[in-house]
This record gives structure tokens, C-alpha cells and sequence, in this order.
């Protein structure tokens, strides 16, 4: 193996230790019900500088730590295939639509495409699990958004109590620490 193709398999390694690192610390931080997903910004980065396949790839090894953290366990108690199949397609599709983002974009202007990505991650995160959360757990989520307060509102229990919060932070987080960390990594490869 020549060391044009070790460089991006190593560098590929060291993010899937961030993400598998970060994930396990942030499943101790909550904004609301849930944890605060750090792992993303990684996987923008890690899109970023190794393609939209490595971005699926470390996406997907976000969903496998969030299902091994607990941080599902309230969703697999209701339905495990349900919550398996979301939220391993969340992590994956999140990091390669994010990595698909910053290739359409690099072109034009390379920090511009790294926050594109850094904003297209939180969404497609968000975006599925609220798909996954309308075809697996409605009857589960209209309990709790009964038992929160919401009576019949489950869609605005939904965006205010399982993601407003959370997607906030995740999207302002990322939008900032993505260009900076790939800013960051492009001077040191000129140094």
C-alpha cells in the first residue's frame, strides 16, 4: 500500500475514533430528552477531507454508537427494528449528504461548501429521525406529548420537546467549528 492511500485511511481512523469518543461523551450532555450530537462537526471534516463515502461511513458509525450509548433505549423499548433502521440511516445519511453538499460546492469556494455541509448534517440528522419518528413511534409520541402538556399537538411537541432545542445547538455549532476545523487543518498541511 503506497503512502498516498495510508495517509486518508488513517486520517479516516482518527475520526472514526473522534466520532466514536465524542459520541460517547456527549450521550452525558442533554438538551432536552436527547443528547447533543458533537459528533457531526467531525463528520463534516472528515466528509470534507475524505468524500462523501467517508461522511456515510462516519455517520454510520455515529448511529451504531448512539444505538450502543442507550441513548435509543426509549425508542427501542417501543419498536428495535424501527429504531435500528432510523437511526442508522440518520447517521448515514446525514454524513454523505453532508459530504455530497461540500463536493457540489469545493469548486466555487471550499469554506462555503464546508458550511453548506455543516448545515445540511444537523438537517438530514434531524430530518430523518423526525421521518422515522412518524413512521415507527407515533402512538408513543402522542402519549408523551399528552403527558407533557401538549394534548393533541403532537407535531409541536415533536419540533419544541424531542428536537427544537437540540437542532439549534447542533446547527450553530457545527455552521461555526466546521470551517474553522477544516481552516485549521488546510494550514497545517501548507506548513
Amino acid at each position: 500500500m503506497s503512502k498516498k492511500n495510508i495517509k486518508p485511511l488513517v486520517g479516516l481512523a482518527l475520526f472514526t475514533a473522534i466520532v466514536v469518543v465524542l459520541q460517547f461523551a456527549g450521550s452525558f450532555i442533554h438538551v432536552g430528552p436527547f443528547s447533543v450530537s458533537l459528533v457531526l462537526v467531525p463528520m463534516v471534516v472528515g466528509a470534507a477531507m475524505y468524500g462523501y463515502k467517508s461522511g456515510a461511513w462516519l455517520g454510520f458509525v455515529f448511529g451504531l454508537v448512539v444505538l450502543l450509548s442507550g441513548d435509543a433505549a426509549a425508542f427501542l423499548t417501543v419498536n428495535p427494528l424501527g429504531t435500528v433502521a432510523t437511526v442508522l440511516l440518520k447517521g448515514t445519511l446525514a454524513g454523505l449528504c453532508a459530504g455530497l453538499a461540500y463536493k457540489m460546492l469545493e469548486k466555487f469556494n471550499t469554506y462555503a461548501a464546508v458550511a453548506a455541509a455543516a448545515a445540511v448534517c444537523p438537517i438530514v440528522n434531524t430530518g430523518v429521525f423526525l421521518v422515522g419518528c412518524l413512521l415507527f413511534f407515533m402512538p408513543t409520541i402522542a402519549g408523551w406529548a399528552e403527558a407533557g402538556g401538549f394534548g393533541a399537538h403532537v407535531g409541536t411537541y415533536m419540533i419544541t420537546g424531542l428536537v427544537g432545542l437540540n437542532f439549534v445547538f447542533e446547527l450553530l455549532v457545527n455552521i461555526v467549528l466546521g470551517p474553522v476545523i477544516v481552516r485549521i487543518i488546510h494550514i497545517g498541511k501548507k506548513m
